[in-house]
């Protein structure tokens, strides 16, 4: 998948809202947003096909974002890791989760 696809599909599938990493650090920098974590890595399960690796992804998103007591994030890179000889491969994120007015 295209970096493209990428930031068009993801937010789509996470309950948290997304932002950019420029719109995160206007946002932090006017105060309408405060860091919680950030550089949070998260090897998401297998899925099926890479929309299912990214429904999965987004769920751990969602569950870091929660844990976190935030209500967004903005995504910082991504990455499929071959994970078998069989070419299987698994989605990292790494995102930093924040807490938004």
């Amino acid at each position: 998948m295209s970096p493209t696809e990428i930031s068009n599909t993801l937010p789509s599938l996470t309950k948290a809202t997304f932002y950019s990493s420029i719109d995160a650090a206007e946002a932090v920098k006017t105060s309408n947003c405060r860091v919680l974590v950030e550089n949070r890595k998260y090897l998401a399960p297998v899925g099926l096909t890479r929309i299912g690796d990214l429904r999965n992804g987004a769920r751990g998103i969602d569950e870091w974002v929660r844990l976190d007591g935030g209500n967004a994030y903005s995504l910082k890179s991504y990455q499929w890791q071959t994970v078998n000889d069989k070419g299987e491969s698994q989605l990292q994120l790494e995102f930093t989760t924040m807490v938004c007015e």
